[in-house]
């Protein structure tokens, strides 16, 4: 299982077990857009699961920010380094 999510209180908590690479990095970011469209959460928290992650997951947490900014939802990461977060403009939690 690439990740797993709870929504508590509107929020969409996602977690990311593994850093992603190029074989499964479509399959969670199309993952995170389902979730994000079925339950229209007003605020996504993803975890990574490093501090500073592989370029495949970078990938799929920009997709998912785009996603999330063309639908107003704001975005945050925990488990990130203020350097990654900086990278995807996005808060830490």
């Amino acid at each position: 299982m690439l990740i797993s999510h709870t929504l508590r209180h509107h929020v969409l908590h996602v977690t990311l077990h593994r850093d992603l690479d190029v074989t499964n990095r479509a399959a969670a970011a199309l993952q995170i857009q389902a979730l994000v469209q079925a339950h229209r959460p007003t605020r996504v928290v993803l975890a990574v699961p490093s501090a500073d992650p592989t370029p495949a997951t970078l990938s799929a947490l920009a997709r998912a920010h785009r996603m999330c900014a063309s639908l107003n939802i704001p975005l945050a990461l925990t488990g990130a380094s203020t350097r990654t977060r900086r990278l995807l403009d996005v808060t830490g939690e």
